[in-house]
């Protein structure tokens, strides 16, 4: 069964960040949406009455889903956003993410396709996450892209699968994204220049960027299909490996739970801490070693070992062969 879709607590705080611009007090909705961490699953559905309600508090404004979507930062997409901006070149960021999306919205939704001179990004109507929520994305999207890229003020082509708005709403989209916008289209879509995908970007990094790259991976891998904490564990797990702090207590307190409730947890899950521990870092482990660019001692800094002897006698213990073995079986594979 698909994951369903969702966005992150991070994503969320759009709202809240549009509500500081505009001043609302909006205690209720902030109330709602402080509740929820940054790295918490946040049900499609909450997400859209959020925007619903938020809408009403600006009943001057055409359409607030715009401006809630032009406060995007990179910390709203999380490490998505950190890795698209400290990629080489738009295409390169355009690349990060495809592959990563499903971070934020639960699944893998765009597909990217050429169209003689212009790059495509294109979402199913199958995948709308409606008309205020759509709105946002897309306004976020272009927005950071401007920020990517500071000399780029318009795009060549938007499109939306939700019904044509009134004159006053049409001429707010075409203003904001820069184009004439089309409505009741049968896919959502975002076309820019092919020739942009070559354009340096400010703020490469590639140091950063493979470091950031390894931790979304990372994260992508634990995104099983499971419930919110168990996705919540998972990352909290992920983001201490590299640290080599991933003591129970630690991990309790980055999920604002006592140690008691997340030993309770596990037990109900069958899960010790250390047969957890293992699990992860098993998994992570098969995942970096199938990376050649990546040092056996790199790896082992990545699980959180202090050594790497640690790490080859954890990894013996777990699949009865040593790294560089396993790491060469990949490659007669």
């Amino acid at each position: 069964m698909a994951t369903p879709m969702r966005v992150t607590g991070a994503w969320v705080q759009l709202l809240t960040d549009w509500l500081d611009i505009r001043q609302l007090p909006a205690p209720e909705l902030r109330l709602l949406l402080d509740s929820r961490r940054n790295d918490e699953a946040v049900p499609l559905a909450l997400w859209q009455a959020l925007l619903a309600r938020a809408s009403l508090l600006a009943p001057d404004m055409p359409m607030p889903a715009l401006e809630i979507g032009a406060q995007v930062r990179p910390r709203h997409a999380g490490v998505l956003g950190y890795l698209s901006l400290a990629s080489r070149t738009l295409g390169d960021a355009m690349q990060c993410y495809q592959r990563y999306e499903q971070l934020v919205y639960g699944q893998q939704l765009v597909r990217v396709r050429t169209q003689g001179e212009l790059v495509v990004m294109c979402w199913s109507a199958e995948a709308s996450t409606g008309e205020l929520a759509d709105t946002v994305s897309i306004a976020a999207l272009v927005s950071f892209l401007r920020r990517l890229l500071p000399e780029v003020s318009a795009v060549a082509d938007v499109s939306f699968v939700f019904a044509t708005p009134d004159q006053r709403v049409r001429a707010a989209y075409d203003a904001f994204f820069g184009c004439s916008v089309r409505f009741a289209a049968s896919t959502t879509e975002v076309a820019l220049p092919i020739e942009w995908l070559a354009r340096r970007l400010p703020h490469s990094d590639p140091v950063v960027r493979e470091q950031l790259d390894q931790q979304a991976r990372a994260l992508l891998l634990a995104l099983p299909e499971a419930d919110a904490f168990d996705r919540a564990l998972q990352q909290a797990l992920v983001r201490r490996l590299p640290e080599g702090e991933v003591a129970l207590r630690l991990v309790a307190q980055d999920l604002h739970l006592s140690v008691r409730t997340l030993q309770r947890r596990l037990q109900q899950r069958d899960l010790s801490w250390r047969g957890l521990l293992d699990r992860t870092r098993e998994q992570l482990a098969e995942q970096y070693l199938a990376d050649a660019a990546l040092q056996l001692g790199e790896v082992a800094l990545l699980l959180g070992f202090s050594e790497q002897s640690a790490f080859n006698r954890a990894f013996r213990r777990w699949t009865g062969t040593t790294p560089a073995r396993f790491r060469r079986s990949l490659r007669l594979g």
